[in-house]
């Protein structure tokens, strides 16, 4: 077996949302250039100096069709046209964008490193609410303004770019005092690194180090454009649009639309596909082999729900059956598609949680893993082991962009007699390789199996339902400009331009962002780009678009319950402290978000406070708040706001430092917010414990509570608790603990 290699792959998965503006084609966010200059080109190139291992990158058309995008120096984008911008020319308007938005790199890895930028921060200040960035413009002047367009723009250039680059260097090394002359060329210098990304893919792929592979077009769950039914095979009992999305025409135009922009960018046609999430069902892929896609890859978790066979795992982790690690092959009616899942503890670990360990440390425990896979199997060469992970999002958590802990996993697998690192393509090639048949797929997604991102809540249904309501505005349109045996001059353009719209707004991330899955502070910008899409269909074929169109899906307020509830009552003793096991046994939790899988996780909650409790007796609500792990809560200040909007508008002002706590409560009367008096019940130490009275919230046995907390920890950025929408607590009444009484 020592001399039977273990195949590795790994697929680095490259997409951004389509951040343009389809009325003017602006870009209203910026994340495909930064990504471009941070980490587009250097995840590519870094394989020049390990050309043993070999890898594969899925560029998404949709990503490919932005990047040439950037190519121009003339691309409008707001961002890049403010920093463009001469600092004594700014508006005040600028001046408030570059406040609020030019610190959005990462505090810790991206910002605390450089020392002018982290004196700006603390300038400004950690909150990035209105009510602190309208008083922070005064502090302010136009050097300063000039060294932050210089400072965020190159926060985002890959250190690759940095060392290679003299002049780049010298603009780190200088610090402070840049002039409009070094920002011109440091913007120049972003175009100049934007045209060498798909040049350089090219270059590697004709070289045979990476395989490039593809995704549809607009990256839309392709299973839901197929049937939105599918979802129903991992979640029976889900609730599902008004209107059933049937359109496998869809699905394979997505897909035609990707071979071919893959074959006009890289000269040849691809054979692999990560199918946008890991989605997969029995309808899609017969369209995929159609295409003439030889391969594809989904979840660990797929493979289990398909074969009816748990993956087990050790304490750590470990996978113990090697069967996720086989070849497949799925029978479509279009011919053989070849199958590969990925191991999700190991994607994971790079993804997630590497990031918080010293590269040694991390490499050395990756490869360990690698060799007990080695080490279980009797023929490590007919296996492969699949890394699949998206491959811009995490190096902004690690030091030095996670460059230091890429070089060393390299030269390590490079090195060891043990592994070969392939792409999926190559090992199927390989001599002795017979992919096992599995006789069908379980619809889902690599996360949690299941389609529940993406449809499911009121709020992608209604999604749904909208392009339901636009796709079939264009068909009529165009079926009654076609009757009679010939279209009408001048609409042709019209609706094949309405079509792109349409299969824009059938993209993945839009549904992101929709539901209680997932927060953002740009998620008006989604919402207002998904409906932006599919105005404009309307707007081409000549019709009204429907009135709601204009209203954002996405609510502000839309409620949720605890994740557990109280199960009977306790009695809080305010120390700061778990004064003894049994003290907050009954209590139940608040969750900051619903998660579902380690795919779209934060690898923790972010800030400072890692978990709440809460709990009550006939007179009162306790809260317990939890310092994340690894939190030393006596040298931090910080500060903590309860927002009460029924029965009472009512305002809860903590102050914690240490253990030191103090806090006041208000109440809307009138209009105006009025002082009620100290809080009583407060102590904060290990944990902060506070208690509210019930009558002092208004709040009447057997009625409910609705709430959420804001927490700012200054350095430690701010934090809303829920991260959307507003908590539902129920008020116990006397019969409470008959019902909900604790086995």
């Amino acid at each position: 077996m020592a001399d039977k290699k273990l195949n590795i792959s790994f697929l680095w998965h490259m997409h951004q949302p389509l951040y343009k503006d389809p009325f003017n084609s602006d870009f209203i966010l910026p994340w495909v250039l930064f990504h471009g200059t941070k980490d587009y080109y250097d995840m590519v190139a870094i394989l020049e100096d390990f050309p043993e291992i070999h890898q594969t990158f899925n560029l998404v058309p949709s990503l490919i069709e932005q990047i040439q995008d950037y190519c121009s120096p003339d691309v409008k984008d707001r961002y890049r046209q403010v920093s463009l911008k001469k600092a004594a020319q700014l508006t005040a308007e600028d001046k408030y964008f570059i406040l609020d938005r030019f610190f959005q790199s990462n505090w810790e890895t991206m910002i605390n490193p450089n020392k002018r930028y982290r004196e700006m921060l603390k300038l400004r200040g950690f909150s990035s609410a209105p009510e602190a960035l309208t008083p922070a413009l005064r502090f302010f002047r136009e050097q300063d303004y000039l060294d932050l367009q210089v400072l965020f723009n190159l926060s985002w250039v890959d250190p690759m770019h940095i060392n290679s680059d003299a002049w780049l260097a010298g603009l780190v090394k200088k610090g402070r005092g840049y002039t409009e002359e070094d920002k011109a060329t440091l913007l120049k210098k972003q175009t100049a690194i934007m045209q060498s990304i798909l040049p350089k893919y090219a270059e590697m792929r004709n070289r045979g180090i990476i395989d490039i592979t593809t995704s549809p077009y607009y990256h839309p769950i392709l299973p839901l454009l197929c049937d939105s039914d599918s979802a129903k095979e991992a979640m029976p009992g889900i609730t599902l649009p008004a209107r059933r999305f049937i359109h496998p025409e869809d699905a394979r135009e997505q897909i035609r639309r990707a071979v071919v922009l893959h074959k006009e960018t890289f000269g040849v046609l691809p054979e692999g596909m990560w199918p946008s999430e890991g989605s997969v069902s029995m309808d899609m892929a017969p369209l995929v082999a159609e295409a003439g896609i030889k391969w594809i890859g989904t979840d660990e978790e797929i493979l289990s729900q398909s074969l009816k066979k748990p993956v087990l795992r050790s304490a750590d982790g470990q996978c113990m059956d090697g069967f996720i690690y086989r070849p497949y092959s799925l029978a479509t009616g279009n011919g053989e598609l070849k199958m590969v899942f990925r191991d999700k503890v190991l994607s994971d670990l790079i993804g997630f949680e590497y990031s918080r360990q010293d590269p040694d440390k991390a490499v050395a425990d990756f490869t360990s893993r690698l060799a007990r896979i080695h080490q279980s199997l009797d023929n490590p060469d007919k296996h492969l082991v699949n890394i699949i992970l998206d491959g811009e999002n995490a190096w902004e958590y690690y030091r030095n962009d996670g460059n230091d802990f890429l070089r060393l996993l390299y030269k390590t697998l490079q090195e060891d007699e043990r592994f070969r690192c392939v792409t999926p393509g190559e090992f199927f090639s390989s001599a002795g390789v017979e992919p096992e048949k599995i006789a069908r797929i379980q619809s889902g997604s690599w996360i949690d199996h299941n389609f529940s991102i993406w449809i499911g809540h009121g709020e992608d249904n209604a999604a749904w339902d909208m392009i339901s309501q636009a796709r079939q505005a264009l068909v009529e349109y165009e079926e009654s400009t076609t009757a009679g045996g010939g279209e009408r001059d001048g609409v042709a353009e019209a609706i094949e331009a309405a079509w792109e719209e349409i299969y824009a707004a059938e993209g993945s991330d839009w549904f992101w962002w929709y539901g209680d899955d997932h927060t953002t502070m740009r998620a008006e910008d989604f919402d207002y780009l998904f409906r932006a899409h599919l105005i404009k269909v309307f707007r081409l074929i000549g019709k009204e678009h429907p009135s709601h169109f204009d209203i954002p899906i996405i609510s502000t307020v839309w409620e949720q319950r605890p994740s557990s509830m109280p199960t009977g009552f306790m009695e809080a003793i305010f120390d700061g402290e778990v004064t003894s096991y049994f003290e907050w046994l009954s209590a139940g939790k608040i969750e900051r978000r619903h998660t579902s899988g380690a795919m779209h996780c934060e690898g923790a909650a972010p800030g400072f406070i890692g978990a709440v409790f809460f709990g009550f007796d006939l007179q009162s609500l306790f809260m317990r708040l939890d310092y994340q792990k690894g939190i030393i809560p006596f040298n931090r200040q910080w500060e903590l706001t309860i927002k009460i909007l029924y029965p009472e508008h009512v305002k809860v002002k903590i102050s914690v430092k240490g253990r030191e706590s103090s806090g006041k409560l208000f109440k809307k009367i009138k209009g105006e917010w009025q002082e009620q008096g100290e809080l009583t019940m407060l102590a904060s130490g290990d944990i902060v414990e506070l208690g509210l009275d019930f009558a002092g919230l208004g709040a009447a046995p057997g009625s409910e509570l609705k709430l959420y907390m804001e927490l700012d920890g200054g350095e430690y950025g701010q934090v809303r608790w829920p991260a959307k929408g507003i908590i539902v607590i129920d008020v116990p009444d006397s019969d409470y603990e008959n019902l909900h009484w604790m086995v």
